[in-house]
């Protein structure tokens, strides 16, 4: 990406354009390695020498059995609880041994319970590697980082995190001889054929021995008993972990411990008489040993709050935040909890060995949690407490939500712990209406550029809360409309049109024919008949929708402007260019008058009189339309706004076509040097305004310009974009084309 060979790595730290990057470069919020953590040397043997460069290796969860312990192949299916294996620690060791050792230059860490949570990662990962902010979709962004991926000889590690059967990452997979890719995933089926599975499972004995005597070292007297109460929890590292959390924040001893567990799971085994999980008793203890360890500080009642958001990372000012504080403050009577006693709550959840706090990423700490855990939790909250607690997490992400919202990691954490609040309460946040956080998430993602995800969570928004809600709420109008902006931004424009017509039918009902919103409703909709190529339609539509605006707002009103330049825009895409001329002339001199010849908008109708008078073959008065709306952004915009250097595109077209060849290739060449600079060389509309200067160059007689030119545009279609892509072809045809004319030449 942004300059880079994938043939000379020199090459890549030399290129002026990729100064802002500093190399290594990494992405992403890895989790912090626990101060216990065990390197696993005999249950988890082969996984550094397996992730070699070229190398995609998964581990899964599975039972594994080292010298002391036998028996472990055949074993059923684990349930849940056995999942906990530490896997995601595992694969920080690595990650972090690769990166300390100077082994990769890039490294990626992507949750990937989701495909959105993935290309949020790559997208970011785009842009700290191309040093710009990449251009289109996150999805166009994320395919050409892959490619990137797949052609760079700089050393890369990709982590995809606890990887979900349910996360679709078709186009996702990055491959390349220079890259590793790691992946977590608690469900072996998860994983694509073909890719190494390395089952991870129980410590041997020896390991669980040699864990729980380091984290008992600091009191030789608590290790008393600890052989029995090993082989008790069943070398389980989450039960062990949990339990030397409670045996170190108390009197206890192991045997006091073991004693304790051994009647507890008597306790809670079901009729069937199956032998529970050991940490499916453990986490009991550690939950009341949290509630011992702080009377004064409301930590169970936190924990309710912790359940319901995403525990891979929530941003730890979310449960310090007021509707937090307010919630925790109801469930302890007598306290005025704050943000100062809702992080001590963290911290003696923390000892009692039921979440972790990451202090190792950027600001804010990030609180992680098991998701079985989280489960449990929901399932044992008493009647009514879900509602209050999710209502409060709901108020609390809101307060929390930066207004700007910072790049990567931050702005998915809170998209996932919406996600994660919506999925454990369902239609709890639509009492009185959609919840403002629900809204918020959608425009997080319409941010983001995450637009396949925005069209696929607005449509579910705006179905439920027609269910909910009614058709006519403010609600549900406001999920669609933002729906079929959604959609707009998708490229999927039939499905745009149904959902803006059903807006229209929905507002005439209920405001009439006339009303002001009803117009707006209309024009939406001749815009999108318009993306859709339902052009006779669409004029139909904003043919009436002007001359309503005009009867009802007047000649000059900015609606009436704006509803005649989407007339004059279809009535240029329907091939009628001297209807639109028309039409452009007469909202040009309304602009003119009601915002001046500067503003943007009058800048862009001026736009549109040059694109139609092109069209109709007046070249005189389309270059003129362009010089001027070209001196007006440059002294309004400034050079590098992307409208700017578009113009400079038109004009060398037109330029080209008037057959002013030298004035042509002057404005490719600027065009070409914007995109470069702000969006990247690898960026469609760079590649695109690149071959229309190459065959300029070819057209005044610079062949071997054209040719180099051709030749990296080619390479850079190749690796960046999808394969069989229209340019792609194009390119290839024009350098085929420029060699067969250079043969003839020679001849």
């Amino acid at each position: 990406m942004h300059g880079m060979t994938s043939d000379n790595p020199a090459a890549e730290l030399m290129d002026p354009r990729r100064a802002e990057v500093h190399w290594p470069v990494r992405v992403g919020a890895v989790p912090a390695r626990a101060n216990e953590f065990s390197p696993r040397p005999e249950s988890a043997p082969g996984l550094r020498p397996a992730l070699i460069p070229g190398a995609t290796v998964a581990l899964v969860t599975g039972r594994t059995a080292g010298p002391d312990e036998p028996g472990a192949a055949g074993a059923p299916a684990l349930p849940d609880w056995l999942r906990l294996a530490g896997k995601t620690q595992l694969a920080v060791a690595v990650a972090e041994s690769l990166w300390q050792s100077r082994n990769v230059d890039l490294m990626v860490w992507a949750t990937a319970t989701s495909r959105t949570s993935v290309l949020a990662a790559y997208s970011e990962a785009a842009m700290a590697t191309s040093g710009t902010a990449p251009g289109g979709s996150a999805e166009s962004a994320a395919a050409r980082f892959v490619g990137w991926l797949n052609e760079t000889t700089r050393p890369w590690l990709v982590v995809l995190d606890d990887l979900s059967g349910a996360a679709d990452l078709r186009g996702l997979w990055p491959n390349g001889p220079a890259g590793r890719v790691l992946v977590t995933a608690a469900d072996a089926v998860a994983v694509p054929g073909g890719i190494p599975a390395l089952p991870l499972g129980l410590f041997s004995h020896r390991e669980a021995l040699n864990y729980l005597m380091g984290r008992l070292s600091a009191d030789p007297d608590r290790r008393i008993g600890a052989i029995d109460l090993v082989k008790e929890l069943g070398c389980e590292p989450m039960a062990l972990a949990q339990a030397c959390a409670v045996i170190t924040s108390s009197a206890w001893t192991c045997r006091d411990y073991q004693d304790a567990f051994v009647r507890r799971r008597e306790q809670m085994t079901d009729p069937s008489g199956a032998t529970l999980p050991a940490a499916a008793v453990t986490w009991t203890f550690s939950f009341e040993q949290a509630d011992w360890l702080s009377p004064d500080v409301p930590a169970q009642p936190l924990l309710a709050l912790i359940a319901l958001l995403d525990g891979h990372g929530i941003p730890a000012m979310v449960l310090s935040a007021p509707a937090a504080c307010g919630y925790l403050a109801a469930h302890h009577p007598g306290a005025r909890p704050d943000a100062d006693s809702a992080g001590r709550a963290l911290l003696v959840l923390e000892r009692a060995g039921l979440l972790t706090i990451d202090r190792t990423t950027t600001a804010p700490p990030m609180v992680r949690i098991s998701p079985v855990l989280q489960s449990a939790l929901r399932t044992m909250m008493p009647e009514g407490m879900l509602e209050h607690a999710a209502r409060s997490a709901a108020g609390a992400l809101i307060e929390a939500w930066p207004q700007e919202e910072q790049p990567g990691w931050l702005a998915e954490s809170f998209r996932s712990c919406t996600a994660s609040l919506w999925r454990a309460a369902g239609d709890l946040l639509w009492t009185g209406g959609c919840h403002p956080v629900l809204q918020r998430a959608g425009q997080s993602l319409d941010n983001a550029r995450l637009t396949g995800a925005a069209a696929d969570y607005w449509h579910d928004l705006a179905s439920i809360s027609e269910r909910l809600l009614g058709a006519d709420h403010p609600h549900t109008l406001a999920a669609v409309q933002r729906l079929t902006s959604a959609y707009l931004a998708a490229g999927r424009a039939a499905d745009a049109v149904r959902w803006v017509q059903w807006v229209v039918d929905c507002r005439v009902r209920t405001l009439g024919s006339d009303h002001y919103d009803v117009l707006v409703a209309r024009r939406d909709l001749g815009h999108a008949l318009v993306a859709a190529g339902q052009l006779p339609g669409a004029i139909t539509v904003l043919d009436q929708v002007a001359d309503d605006c005009e009867r009802l707002c007047g000649p000059d009103h900015l609606d009436t402007l704006g509803a005649r330049d989407e007339l004059a825009a279809a009535y240029l895409a329907v091939g009628r260019p001297a209807d639109a001329a028309g039409l452009y002339r007469r909202t040009l001199e309304g602009r003119e008058r009601v915002q001046g010849p500067r503003d943007p908008q009058t800048l862009t109708t001026r736009e549109g009189l040059g694109d139609a008078s092109q069209a109709d073959g007046r070249t005189k008065d389309a270059i003129s339309a362009y010089k001027k709306v070209l001196a007006g952004r440059e002294k309004v915009l400034g050079p590098d706004d992307l409208d700017t250097i578009a113009i400079h595109g038109k004009l060398g077209s037109i330029y080209h076509t008037a057959g002013k060849m030298a004035s042509a290739v002057h404005s490719y060449e600027q065009a070409r040097s914007g995109f470069e600079r702000v969006l990247g060389p690898d960026h469609p509309d760079t590649l695109a305004v690149r071959m229309r200067l190459a065959r300029t160059y070819y057209e005044v007689g610079r062949l071997g310009d054209a040719r180099t030119l051709l030749r990296d545009t080619a390479e850079r279609c190749e690796r960046v974009l999808p394969p069989g892509d229209r340019l792609t072809i194009q390119v290839r045809t024009s350098l085929a084309d420029i060699g067969t004319g250079l043969r003839s030449a020679r001849a």
